[in-house]
């Protein structure tokens, strides 16, 4: 295959959603149909950590995580907002709308393997309004609620049972801890 130039290096392999890029000697990925990922920390008003569990392919595994997805990805969302991104997330994942969403940090994900940046935002005032598990069947996601005041005991259980809990979630709990009033 012929090598083409992207944006910021030279496109090794190109697919729907990714393309493998080399550039000064690093090999790294980029996605081709967003404007970054944001990840959805949420809390109901009586303190329950709001999770989702889903099979991710890449692992073969069923993770445990926030409700996040990616900003713009779709037809007629192109230079959709941060916000704009988390509030249709977490209506599509979990089935809450958040009334009060605020941006807690932006960083990278994988800075050795991947281009993709990502933004943590704290969502609260959440109202019920769906059922939530994502918008088609290859999503399946299960909402759990979890009690603030038992989430390790709750994470640790997960784990055990060959669940794989994602590193984000203890971020997002130290932000909830340290940075959210």
């Amino acid at each position: 295959m012929k090598a083409t130039r992207g944006k910021k290096g030279e496109v090794i392999r190109s697919g729907k959603f990714l393309r493998l890029v080399i550039r000064d000697g690093w090999e790294y990925v980029e996605r081709v149909n967003c404007a970054g990922a944001v990840i959805i920390v949420a809390k109901t008003d009586d303190d329950k950590l709001i999770l989702v569990e889903q099979f991710r392919r890449p692992v073969q595994k069923f993770t445990i995580g926030f409700p996040a997805g990616l900003v713009g990805d779709d037809r007629g969302q192109h230079g959709e907002s941060v916000i704009s991104a988390a509030r249709r997330e977490m209506i599509e994942e979990t089935g809450y709308c958040p009334s009060r969403l605020r941006v807690l940090f932006t960083g990278p994900v994988s800075a050795g393997m991947c281009c993709d940046i990502v933004t943590i935002v704290h969502a609260s005032g959440l109202k019920k309004v769906g059922a939530g598990g994502g918008i088609d069947d290859h999503e399946n996601i299960q909402v759990h609620e979890v009690p603030l005041k038992s989430i390790d005991l709750w994470l640790k259980r997960k784990a055990r049972s060959g669940r794989l809990v994602g590193p984000n979630i203890f971020a997002g709990l130290y932000f909830l801890e340290h940075w959210v009033r």
